[in-house]
C-alpha cells in the first residue's frame, strides 16, 4: 500500500471563525488583494482592516476566464500584494489561487494552462492564499488546482501545482446561510458527487475513504434539509463539512466520469458546474454499476456502491442500484434540470463524448468507457 496525501497548510472550521481572518492573515503580510465581493463581505473586510491588512479588491463577474485571471495577476503585481484573500464560491477561490501563483511567475496565463496553453510548469511557491468559501460545494479551499474557462475555445482547462494549496482555509458555515436555494442545491450536489466519485475511484486510499464515508453520510442527512430549510445551521454546517471533505478527497484520489463530462459541458454551454454534476450523478452511477456487473462482477467498486447506498438510505442490505435510485429521487425533489435544460443539444453529444473520453477525471472512474457508452449516458441525462 503506497499513497500520498496533501491539503491546505491549516484548516479552520466553525461558525463565526471568519471573524478571525485578520489574526490568521497578519503573519503573511499587510498588503492584500481581496478576490470576491467586498460589499457582500463587509465583516471580513473590517476584520482584515482591524489587523492593519490593507486590501485592494478584485470583484470578478462569473467564472474565471483567462483574461480575468490576467487582470487579477496585474492587480497583484501593481499593488505588490503579500497575500491574496479569496472569499466566495469555487470560482472566486480558483481565480485567487491561479492569480496568486501566476503573479510570481513570468509570462501570462496561457503560458501555463493545459490543453490550449503552453503547459509550462509552475515551479515557484505561490503568494500565500487564504480561502474563505461562502458556498458548500467545490472544496476549492483545499485543492491544488484552479479551473479556468476559455470562451473562445469553449473549454475549461486547469492550472495545477502542489504550490497552489491555500496556506489557510477558513470554513465558516454561517457564511452559507444567505445562499439562495438553487445555489444550495447545485453546490450541494457537487459536494455529494465529490465524495462519491473518489470513494469508487481507482486512486482511492484509506485516508480518502474515511473522508468520503463521513461526507456521504452527512450529505445524505443534510442536503435536502439545507435546501428546504435555509436557516438550519446544523444542515448548513454538515454541507460545509461535506464540501471540505470532498475537496481533500478529490485532490488525493481523483474523480470520475461525472466530472469528466462536467468540464467539457461547462466549457461548451456555460452551465453551472454543480447543475451539470447534479444531472449526471445518478446516470453515471447506474452506468458504472451495470458495467461492473456485466464485465467485472468481482470488482471492489461494486461493494463500494453497495456501501454508498447503505450510507445514503440507512439500510444495511441496500443494493448498489438503490443508491443510484436514491440520488435520482433526490434530484427530482430538488428540481434539478436535465442536460437539455442546461443547454446541451442532442447534436452536441458526439463531441461532448469524444472530449470527455480524454478528460483527466476519467482516469479515476472505476471502469473505462468508450465514446459510444459516454454518448449513451449523456442521452439518458437529457
Amino acid at each position: 500500500m503506497r499513497f500520498e496525501f496533501a491539503t491546505a497548510t491549516r484548516i479552520y472550521f466553525g461558525e463565526g471563525l471568519s471573524a478571525d481572518i485578520g489574526k490568521i492573515g497578519a503573519p503573511f503580510g499587510h498588503h492584500a488583494v481581496f478576490v470576491g465581493n467586498p460589499e457582500r463581505n463587509r465583516g471580513i473586510i473590517e476584520a482584515l482592516e482591524a489587523s492593519d491588512i490593507a486590501c485592494a479588491a478584485f470583484t470578478p463577474e462569473g467564472e474565471p476566464t483567462i483574461a480575468i485571471v490576467d487582470q487579477c495577476v496585474s492587480l497583484i503585481r501593481e499593488t505588490r500584494a503579500e497575500l491574496v484573500i479569496a472569499c466566495g464560491g469555487g470560482s472566486a477561490l480558483d481565480l485567487a489561487k491561479a492569480a496568486a501563483i501566476l503573479a510570481v511567475h513570468k509570462g501570462e496565463t496561457l503560458d501555463y494552462v493545459e490543453v490550449i496553453g503552453r503547459g509550462r510548469a509552475l515551479t515557484e511557491p505561490s503568494l500565500p492564499v487564504i480561502a474563505v468559501p461562502t458556498t458548500a460545494g467545490t472544496g476549492s479551499e483545499v485543492t491544488a488546482n484552479a479551473v479556468v474557462t476559455s470562451p473562445e475555445a469553449r473549454l475549461k482547462i486547469s492550472l495545477r501545482s502542489p504550490y497552489m494549496q491555500p496556506r489557510a482555509a477558513i470554513v465558516d458555515p454561517s457564511l452559507t446561510l444567505t445562499l439562495p436555494k438553487q445555489a444550495t442545491v447545485f453546490s450541494g450536489m457537487d459536494a455529494l458527487t465529490q465524495v462519491i466519485e473518489p470513494y469508487v475511484s481507482r486512486k482511492a486510499n484509506p485516508i480518502t475513504d474515511a473522508l468520503c464515508n463521513e461526507g456521504i453520510i452527512r450529505a445524505g442527512k443534510s442536503l435536502l434539509i439545507a435546501a428546504e430549510q435555509p436557516d438550519n445551521l446544523d444542515a448548513r454546517s454538515n454541507m460545509a463539512l461535506v464540501a471540505l471533505l470532498s475537496g481533500m478527497a478529490l485532490a488525493n484520489a481523483k474523480l470520475g466520469a461525472v466530472h469528466g463530462f462536467a468540464g467539457v459541458i461547462g466549457g461548451m454551454t456555460g452551465a453551472p458546474h454543480g447543475a451539470i454534476c447534479a444531472a449526471l450523478l445518478s446516470p453515471v452511477m447506474q452506468a458504472n454499476i451495470e458495467a461492473l456487473r456485466a464485465h467485472a462482477p468481482g470488482h471492489h467498486a461494486i461493494d463500494r456502491y453497495q456501501e454508498i447506498a447503505a450510507m445514503l438510505i440507512g439500510v444495511a442490505d441496500s443494493r448498489p442500484e438503490d443508491g443510484a435510485a436514491w440520488i435520482a429521487d433526490l434530484a427530482r425533489r430538488l428540481e434539478v434540470p436535465g442536460l437539455s435544460e442546461l443547454g446541451v443539444l442532442a447534436a452536441d453529444i458526439p463531441t461532448i463524448a469524444e472530449r470527455a473520453a480524454l478528460a483527466s477525471s476519467m482516469q479515476g472512474n472505476p471502469v473505462p468507457f468508450d465514446a459510444h457508452k459516454l454518448a449513451a449516458i449523456l442521452e439518458s441525462a437529457l
